[in-house]
């Protein structure tokens, strides 16, 4: 078996094209950050340019990136349809000023990847960390449509996201339908579709944003169901599946203790004071993730609609030794 290293992991999604103020910048240190999307809010170039001076200074050699619906300047088909579909025209000078030529905002990132800035497209990643640990990630932007934006697709057709089995981490835009997906409404936004594919491949950690007042995190102990069509009801051991943090139960209820109450303020503060939301889940932890057993669900969306700041969320896992894991593959 592979020597495990121990890795940081600094996740967020849904900044919206705000900065972080010098009070609320995250000074953990990381091995890898990741930002699940919605890197604008209204995809102006402008606001690409505040994201990746934001990225520059968070404190880790790699973050990766990934588009989300607000992104659709990104999404070129999507972005030619809103043009198209615009009356009258607008004028192409304005447009570029506003929002830059087709395929202006992605050179942004190319132009950053000297700061560690990795922008990935759909698909299975791989790489090598500074800390000898091997890393293979999925992305995917693509959440179901809810309008005119970026990188949507109609949920009558549903999406295959092909993650690889046994992926480290998978990052999306959108929350698989069923976790953390609850809107203000009551209603499951999450994907159907992106469940099935996550229940299967069985990744150490899946992270999103999207479904901004989903904000938390959650550790899903997997069945051994043999069931061809995974569902929450046949493929989630609930009694295992402890819930780490999540939004809800930070706000303060008229019907609180008052002991309940202070509970909440005590752990609203430590979050300020931190600037990040942590938790740790090593061989010797609490709750240690058990590869192809157990996920670490985490949405990770900054902007709410709250009187406080959704925080970035700081986790610790362990990942295989790329060196031992080459060795033993070359003595096979």
């Amino acid at each position: 078996m592979a020597e495990m290293v121990p890795t940081r992991l600094l996740i967020l999604s849904d900044t919206h094209g705000k900065d972080f103020s010098p009070e609320d910048t995250p000074h953990q240190r990381a091995d890898v950050a990741l930002h699940c999307g919605d890197l604008t809010d209204g995809s102006k170039l402008e606001e690409f340019k505040t994201t990746i001076e934001m990225l520059k200074r968070v404190d880790a050699p790699l973050k990766l990136v990934i588009a989300g619906n607000h992104d659709f300047t990104m999404d070129i088909p999507a972005f030619e349809a809103k043009l198209a579909e615009a009356a009258p025209p607008l004028e192409p000078d304005l447009v570029a000023r506003e929002y830059g030529t087709m395929g202006q905002a992605r050179q942004l990132f190319e132009d950053a990847r000297s700061e560690g800035i990795v922008f990935l497209d759909e698909g299975n990643h791989r790489f090598t960390l500074e800390n000898g640990a091997m890393l293979t990630v999925y992305a995917s932007p693509y959440t179901p449509a809810l309008g005119a934006w970026g990188f949507q697709y109609d949920p009558n057709r549903g999406r295959q996201f092909d993650i690889e089995k046994h992926a480290d981490i998978v990052m999306t835009h959108g929350p698989p339908k069923g976790i953390m997906d609850f809107t203000h409404g009551r209603e499951r936004a999450g994907c159907p579709d992106l469940f099935t594919a996550v229940a299967q491949a069985r990744p150490r950690i899946h992270c999103f944003g999207h479904i901004h007042e989903g904000w938390g995190a959650k550790v899903v102990t997997w069945k051994d169901s043999g069931m061809d069509k995974p569902s929450q009801f046949t493929s989630v051991d609930n009694e295992s599946s402890p819930v780490i943090e999540r939004l809800a139960a930070l706000r303060l209820n008229v019907l609180d203790s008052e002991e309940r109450a202070e509970a909440k303020r005590a752990r609203l503060e430590q979050l300020s004071r931190n600037k990040c939301a942590s938790t740790s889940h090593c061989a010797h932890d609490e709750y240690p993730l058990e590869a192809g057993k157990q996920t670490l669900f985490i949405n990770a969306s900054i902007m709410g609609h709250e009187d406080f700041v959704q925080r970035p969320w700081l986790v610790d896992i362990e990942l295989p030794n790329l060196k031992l894991t080459t060795k033993q593959a070359v003595s096979r």
